[in-house]
């Protein structure tokens, strides 16, 4: 018997999507913070077992895909995960699962990705899972301008930076520079016997930060932010809009926040951040984020019908 389109509906805004060519769907388990503990993957592999066809399939965004799952055991699926802790998720037109690197481990990460990832994840995606935006909303945390987990390709991205401090007092010339040496921008240069930085080709990646063993460079004390907004990938490519300046740790929640305000506020329905930014204009975009004037209208905005197109 054929499943109705309404239960198809019903079951994908649960985050279960029908497998193509079958009556089987498969249903995504989000993580908090893009981390499952050894228990937690137990659980997945035991609903695996159970309700679907023994398969997993982790997503671009980091969750647990369950294959083969029965329509009508999708309902005893969600209460077996939820009993032990897991929820099924990451469909519709509302914040999506939140995506970080493994900067909290990398050698190149400037900071604890994965514990911004799960503040971001308690704090919009399951915070915000009530609220109807205009499109999907895909947030990404990376430790590093190496840009592993592609933060200007989501709507909001978050880049940590680390830039050098350089002490020429304690720099002694050295015949091979380990701060030259090790730069992957080239943005170090040893000249006359003494180092000089470019800042113009300087990333501020933070790579070379504990290279010089006479302690000449370190790292600037602060992670400072790159965010990027509007970004896209897929049949319609965008890179997101760079703010014209690094935030502090302090601002990345009431910037993320009123940015998907404005989205909420002026995209129409079916239509992504990076489109309305263009449409509307990326200065309009960022002077609202840089005042209080979206957090003064919040209710109101959360209030509002989803716009349609004139």
């Amino acid at each position: 018997m054929a499943i109705h389109p309404n239960d198809i509906a019903r079951v994908k805004a649960m985050g279960f999507l029908q497998n193509r060519g079958t009556e089987q769907f498969s249903g995504r388990i989000v993580p908090a913070g893009s981390v499952f503990t050894a228990d937690d993957l137990k659980t997945v592999a035991e609903i695996a077992d159970r309700f679907g066809n023994g398969k997993i399939a982790f997503t671009t965004r980091l969750t647990a895909e369950i294959v083969g799952i029965s329509y009508d055991k999708i309902d005893e699926a969600v209460a077996y995960a939820e009993a032990h802790g897991l929820y099924f998720g990451g469909t519709g037109a509302k914040v999506r699962p939140v995506a970080a690197c493994k900067g909290t481990t990398c050698i190149y990460g400037n900071y604890d990705t994965q514990a911004l990832g799960k503040e971001l994840h308690e704090k919009y995606y399951l915070g915000w899972d009530a609220v109807k935006l205009p499109h999907k909303f895909k947030i990404a945390v990376g430790g590093c301008p190496n840009s592993c987990m592609k933060p200007s390709l989501n709507d909001f991205g978050i880049e940590g930076h680390r830039a050098p401090v350089f002490d020429e007092e304690k720099c002694r010339g050295c015949k091979v520079c380990q701060i030259e040496k090790r730069c992957p921008m080239k943005a170090a240069k040893l000249t006359d016997g003494k180092l000089a930085i470019d800042p113009e080709i300087c990333k501020t990646c933070g790579v070379c930060g504990d290279k010089c063993p006479f302690g000449a460079v370190a790292h600037e004390e602060n992670v400072r932010y790159q965010i990027f907004v509007g970004g896209t990938w897929g049949k319609h490519t965008r890179v997101g809009t760079p703010l014209s300046r690094l935030i502090t740790r302090e601002e990345i929640f009431p910037i993320l926040e009123k940015t998907m305000l404005w989205f909420k506020d002026n995209a129409y329905q079916k239509e992504r951040l990076g489109a309305a930014i263009d449409r509307v204009g990326a200065d309009k975009l960022e002077s609202a984020l840089w005042s209080d004037e979206l957090f003064a209208r919040k209710d109101e905005i959360l209030a509002a019908e989803v716009k349609q197109r004139p």
